[in-house]
């Protein structure tokens, strides 16, 4: 319980900086049953038991019909968290790789666990979700667009998305995926283990290895990118928001 303290701490911490919370909030975690999302889920529900904004909290799962990946122990940790749960069953795997025989599979498939996820929230009045992108994500994030777009950007801690009517807000950006790892492991939380056939073939990873790699000559590389982007500041990385 200490752990998810700390943890439930650094949430709270970007959800101040970057006004992610108000009061009376409808917020569903979007679970895809990796480590992230499921310490997010873990934390939101310990930080919600003494936020001083009450806000409502549920959690939302697309499964895109990979076989073999068993999204029952999910429903099992929210059950014991107290948080609604829902699984929406696709195709999506089928549209992707059988029917459109994608090029770049990543592109479709997260477009497509979008508005899925987004058609849930609208259709339960949800009206901010909750995604587990980290520290390193938002380095990572940055580095690949200036390496293969040329441009300086990443995505946001608070995006309103218009069409759809919803924030999406990224709680654990001052969360280390190494920090994240290990309490993921203490707390036993139940990893639901991606089948996807092009999964960590991206150039996400290869930035990653990239990142590993300079790092172990300056360790505070990946600190020192994230304080760039709050300091120039990317859009929408200046912290200290107003509530939304």
């Amino acid at each position: 319980m200490d752990q998810l303290n700390e943890f439930s701490g650094l949430l709270r911490r970007a959800i101040d900086d970057y006004g992610m919370i108000g009061a009376g909030d409808r917020i569903a975690v979007g679970v895809s049953g990796g480590k992230d999302s499921l310490l997010l889920l873990a934390g939101l529900a310990h930080l919600k038991s003494y936020y001083p904004k009450p806000f409502e909290l549920a959690a939302i799962t697309v499964d895109p019909g990979f076989p073999d990946m068993d999204f029952s122990p999910v429903a099992e940790l929210c059950r014991r968290l107290g948080v609604p749960y829902l699984c929406l069953k696709t195709d999506i795997r089928e549209i992707v790789f059988d029917v459109r025989k994608e090029e770049n599979p990543c592109s479709l498939c997260a477009k497509m666990r979008r508005g899925a996820l987004n058609d849930a929230l609208r259709e339960r009045g949800m009206n901010k979700l909750a995604l587990g992108h980290h520290f390193d994500d938002a380095v990572e994030t940055f580095l690949l667009s200036l390496l293969f777009e040329g441009r300086i950007h990443c995505f946001r801690p608070v995006t309103y998305m218009s069409r759809s009517d919803v924030w999406q807000i990224r709680p654990m950006i001052y969360a280390g995926e190494k920090k994240i790892q290990n309490l993921v492991r203490a707390l036993n939380l139940p990893v639901v283990t991606s089948t996807c056939p092009v999964d960590r073939t991206s150039k996400r990873s290869e930035v990653k290895a990239l990142l590993t790699t300079l790092s172990a000559r300056y360790p505070d590389l990946k600190s020192k990118i994230f304080g760039a982007m709050q300091r120039l500041p990317v859009d929408g990385w200046a912290p200290n928001q107003p509530a939304r």
